[in-house]
């Protein structure tokens, strides 16, 4: 795929691939901050090995930009090397900030773009700066997001299941407050496999670790769980009823099926109908 050529008109037209991962990325990793008057900058720091994608931002970028290297210590590591690239034209940081961007501190209050945008593109670039994609210890395929949002959360399920069929809980993790999403086995594959396609922008490490998830077969003594998905349908049957036995006959369900199903749908563990 042709990468868009950078100019001030189409600079975060989300309705290009490139923008659309681009954006993703920066509301997942990228830092804006806000300086006296109309000072400000935007910032992404990488570990020295992703330095690759920095410099495609900068090439997409059609403002004066910058990629410097430091060497420091941190918590993980004595000598980290690491990248930063640098934006500060006050005009690309509106823009961003209009479309999604806060200032500040932002894990909480990010949301997917309310204008037109490439959703694979923007996914893949929440997961290459948030996510995990490869394999588990016991040798499954997985893909994973971690978030403090409730609207990406949110929208990565709603885009998952559109992709693979597979529902997921919404529910933050007890012990920090995050969402812990993942896929693992034939619906990672499906979910990889759309988002990590041929000649996309990505990370590099993390496109090869995609790319070796298709190779995947599942054992044949593996057992494979069935179950019948639920509908939008069946959800807004269930929730307009009355008669949790009486629904559950008319659904061909089981009632315990439809007591939780319907307890995860009142707090807000599932996607409702009005959702979808």
């Amino acid at each position: 795929m042709a990468e868009c050529e950078p100019n001030a008109h189409r600079f975060m037209d989300l309705a290009a691939p490139e923008y659309a991962y681009m954006f993703g990325f920066l509301q997942a990793d990228g830092h804006l901050h806000q300086g006296v008057g109309q000072k400000g900058r935007l910032t992404v720091e990488l570990s020295i090995r992703d330095v690759d994608l920095l410099y495609r931002f900068k090439s997409l970028t059609p403002y004066y930009s910058s990629v410097t290297e430091r060497t420091r210590s941190t918590n993980f590591a004595e000598n980290h090397h690491s990248a930063t690239w640098t934006l500060c034209s006050l005009e690309a940081r509106t823009k961003l900030n209009q479309l999604g961007l806060p200032y500040g501190r932002k894990s909480q209050q990010i949301s997917p773009p309310s204008v037109a945008f490439s959703q694979r593109d923007y996914l893949r670039g929440l997961i290459d700066a948030d996510g995990s994609v490869g394999y588990t210890g016991p040798g499954l395929p997985f893909v994973a997001l971690t978030t403090s949002s409730t609207a990406i959360s949110t929208f990565l399920c709603s885009y998952a299941q559109s992709i693979t069929g597979v529902e997921r809980l919404i529910k933050r993790n007890a012990r920090d407050g995050v969402y812990n999403i993942s896929y693992e086995k034939e619906a990672a594959q499906a979910l990889v496999t759309d988002l990590y396609y041929p000649g996309c922008l990505s990370l590099g490490r993390k496109q090869v670790k995609a790319d070796a998830l298709a190779s995947w077969r599942r054992p044949l003594d593996m057992r494979v769980a069935h179950s019948r998905p639920w509908t939008a349908q069946e959800d807004l049957v269930l929730l307009q009823s009355h008669d949790v036995v009486a629904v559950a006959d008319k659904l061909g369900r089981t009632e315990r099926s439809c007591r939780m199903r319907l307890w995860r749908l009142r707090k807000g563990h599932l996607l409702t109908p009005s959702d979808h």
